[in-house]
């Protein structure tokens, strides 16, 4: 070998072992990581892409009775717990609050960013990794649900409560800027093209917004976006949009003594059974219009499934996935492995929840219930198998759920 070549192997080595120490400093790490995982992903998806949304199996429809999840009354018999406002006082043209540091998200982290910020504007002191530690401690995990985020609030500052609803609109959240609460919305966001899965990859995916002000001479918001920045500014037109693919589901965080006040700003809809009657009433409704579309039936379906409707609700899922999905959806939504497995249809909640794993290799929802799709079809090793992977990705996932799916094996 000649010095010249020696050298330059000499070189190319240092050059290589220098790579290697640079990627263990942690910020390197978490931002090479972030972006060889998109690759991986890219790559793979390049050669054996996830497809559309697959329909629904035949099946015959179960007439059952509606009732309530929480206690059995049908549904037509719920009654408010409380008397809803019939009016209020008419809203000021603008409301905007101080807007709280803003925080850059790091990977899959949108919400644990976000609650940071909300939290920020009522004294804590913290960051989104205190958030993400405990409830996402797996940043390839790529889903907060918000009873995640709230248990967050109820165990980590529980000087505070959260509170989260479905069915609001714009009005609501007015009225609530107004009365100096900020609001978290899920709603949709268009991924930036270097984040797709693949070539054919639709980018769109969930996303919280924590919304700080409104001003109805611009109809528009001011919202905190942890993905694209401060100060951001949304028509409601477009909040509307974006916000109904989630079930215009929102948040709010209220200090224990002006709860009754939060009752007052809510109305009807602090009751969490009338807020989901509420909600399903709507939805409905909107499956019965000449505009009805995917969206429309996923919601109706979603809101049957709190109630326990579960073979209405899988009839409604099965128009959605008819009419077509976005291929993340169940990456974030899963009334419909709920609704197919309480009513028997094994093979579409197998189906289902196989193609959200292909889409979302990274979801223990998707694998928790892809696992009881295997038990049921009486394969215990493969469910063994699916439920620790649950585990892997979030060991405190719904206070362990996938550990009291594998106590159903051992």
């Amino acid at each position: 070998m000649s010095k010249k070549t020696r050298n330059i192997l000499l070189a190319a080595t240092g050059v290589i072992l220098l790579a290697v120490l640079v990627y263990q400093i942690p910020f390197v790490k978490s931002r090479l990581s972030w972006r060889i995982e998109v690759f991986q992903i890219y790559v793979k998806n390049a050669i054996n892409p996830p497809g559309p949304v697959p329909t629904a199996l035949p099946v015959t429809p179960i007439p059952v009775t509606p009732t309530s999840a929480a206690t059995g009354t049908p549904v037509a018999q719920l009654a408010p717990s409380i008397t809803p406002t019939a009016t209020f006082p008419p809203l000021p043209a603008q409301a905007f609050m101080t807007s709280p540091p803003y925080e850059k998200q790091t990977p899959n982290n949108c919400g644990p960013a976000t609650l940071s910020m909300a939290l920020h504007m009522y004294g804590w002191e913290g960051k989104q990794s205190d958030i993400s530690d405990l409830i996402k401690p797996v940043s390839q995990d790529r889903n907060v649900n918000p009873e995640e985020l709230r248990y967050y609030v109820r165990t980590q500052a529980g000087w505070l409560n959260l509170e989260y609803r479905v069915g609001g609109n714009i009005e609501l959240l007015k009225r609530l800027l107004a009365a100096n609460y900020p609001v978290i919305v899920e709603s949709v966001t268009a991924l930036n093209p270097g984040d797709a899965l693949g070539p054919t990859d639709d980018l769109w995916a969930a996303h919280y917004l924590l919304i700080t002000g409104y001003d109805d001479a611009a109809q528009e918001f001011t919202v905190q976006d942890a993905y694209r920045g401060p100060d951001l500014k949304i028509s409601y037109a477009q909040l509307e949009a974006d916000w109904r693919p989630f079930n215009n589901l929102y948040i709010v965080m209220y200090f224990p003594q002006f709860e009754e006040e939060m009752k007052t700003l809510l109305a009807s809809d602090w009751d969490p059974d009338l807020n989901r009657q509420n909600a399903l009433t709507s939805s409905q409704a909107a499956t019965a219009t000449d505009s009805a579309d995917a969206f429309s039936w996923f919601n109706y379906g979603s809101n049957l499934v709190y109630f326990e409707r579960y073979e209405e609700a899988a009839l409604a899922y099965d128009k959605a996935r008819e009419i077509g999905l976005p291929l993340r959806m169940f990456r974030y939504q899963f009334g419909p492995f709920l609704a197919y497995f309480h009513s028997g249809r094994n093979d579409d909640l197998l189906v289902l929840t196989d193609y959200a794993r292909g889409v979302t290799e990274m979801s223990e929802e998707a694998w928790l219930w892809y696992g009881y799709g295997l038990y049921r079809k009486g394969d215990y090793e493969g469910a063994l198998k699916a439920w620790q992977k649950a585990d892997s990705i979030n060991p405190n996932f719904f206070e362990d759920q996938a550990q009291k799916a594998i106590q159903l094996i051992q």
